[in-house]
């Protein structure tokens, strides 16, 4: 099929529940992509940095084809040695703990709703403090918990039990708790509104305001987790360097998972830290696919890999080269530019005339702009766009994907 086929199919049997682009992808190789056609695309977007290791890896796709002629599925009513082992480097590169596991983000955030509820069952206590410009999810409660209204609107009544508080304030925060409150949920890094990572004064002062007031801390690692931002985990990397004491011991209560973990195969994940791992006990929560065989291998391929070619420290340097490169370009059109490791937002200014549309906000229409150029993007919130790419994209690949930008911004 060529791509106005793909798209009138997709028209006819799908619901339209995305604000799809109009491309049909039919083929991947590291950060390519061919579409119908056969054009090239330098891949910026990683499925929404779902593609740790980008397209069709070959320890990925060796590991999948194995277990695929090995075992698929038999259900959580037994025992595998490959979810075991998932769980294992997970709790090797936390300190501890255990894992539920799901398959996708969304779900791994209803088991942090549903553990905190637990938590709080005995003292009346259910009420979860979220951010402003949050994202966890399109669940009624992830929808709920998400601290932006736009993606609310029609769904109403929301599920109860969910308040929203400023992203950097401490003070409104801890103003904000309630006699009905037991847990806070944050982002290390909010993706989905821009790019916009936590300070280290952020977490070290929310664990001590839950350690005061007996909350659990939980934290969305969906987008930020599994090295994307150059360590296993975000707050590993924001705290690296603080000469605060408490930075040493810092360790939330639990967290989600999701995307890059599995490199595309869905898996996702909720773990805690004892004694909170003992909370959800047979029959208290469950998942029929939830950390099958072929998503665990998969996992274990993309954990494997990730330590045998060296891609925290990688993501790390290639991330401080798109940066460097992305503001050296000092247009006048860009108002900032953020990040942390392999996840980069740039914000474009305001009332920039070719960016204007009814109905359709800056930052999508600029990056189809990018797809006229070759160049993958994801839009964030009104006015910026993020850069995703896999975990061992080349430094050649972020040149290029910082000269086509440039020719984006000039072309405006």
């Amino acid at each position: 099929m060529i791509t106005p086929e793909i798209l009138a199919a997709h028209e006819r049997f799908v619901i339209s529940t995305y604000g799809r682009f109009p491309l049909a992808f039919v083929r991947g190789r590291g950060a390519r992509l061919w579409d119908a056609e056969g054009r090239e695309y330098l891949d910026f977007a990683a499925g929404i940095g779902v593609g740790s290791l980008g397209h069709a890896h070959p320890a990925l796709v060796e590991a999948i084809a194995r277990q695929a002629a090995t075992l698929l599925h038999v259900s959580n009513l037994y025992h595998t040695e490959s979810q075991a082992r998932v769980a294992e480097r997970v709790a090797a590169q936390l300190g501890g703990g255990r894992c539920f596991f799901a398959n996708s983000g969304a779900e791994a955030n209803e088991a942090l709703y549903k553990l905190a509820r637990k938590f709080g069952h005995a003292t009346g206590r259910y009420e979860i403090l979220t951010a402003v410009n949050s994202f966890h999810g399109r669940t009624l409660a992830g929808i709920s918990a998400t601290g932006q209204d736009k993606i609310k609107k029609g769904f109403e009544p929301m599920v109860e039990g969910f308040r929203h508080v400023p992203f950097h304030d401490l003070a409104a925060v801890e103003t904000a708790v309630s006699d009905k409150t037991v847990a806070i949920l944050f982002e290390g890094v909010q993706g989905e509104s821009g790019i916009h990572p936590a300070t280290a004064d952020d977490l070290l002062g929310l664990r001590d305001l839950c350690n005061r007031r007996g909350l659990l801390l939980m934290l969305d690692a969906v987008q930020d987790g599994m090295f994307r931002t150059g360590r296993f985990q975000s707050w590993q990397r924001l705290l690296e360097g603080s000469r605060d004491p408490r930075a040493a011991a810092f360790l939330p209560d639990a967290l989600s998972m999701a995307k890059g973990i599995a490199g595309g195969v869905p898996m996702g994940l909720a773990w805690a830290r004892a004694p909170y791992d003992a909370l959800l006990g047979p029959g208290s929560h469950g998942s029929t696919f939830g950390g099958a065989p072929l998503a665990c291998a998969a996992a274990l391929a993309v954990f494997d890999t990730i330590e045998r070619e060296g891609l925290a420290d990688h993501a790390r340097r290639m991330g401080e080269r798109l940066l460097a490169g992305l503001r050296a370009l000092a247009s006048p059109r860009v108002a900032a530019v953020r990040g942390l490791g392999l996840m980069i937002g740039v914000e474009l200014k305001k009332d920039i005339p070719a960016l204007t549309s009814e109905g359709k906000l800056p930052s999508a229409l600029f990056v189809a702009k990018l797809h006229a150029l070759g160049l993958l993007a994801v839009p964030a919130g009104a006015q910026t766009i993020r850069f995703l790419p896999p975990l061992n994209v080349t430094a050649d690949e972020c040149d290029e994907a910082i000269a086509t930008l440039a020719r984006a911004l000039a072309a405006l």
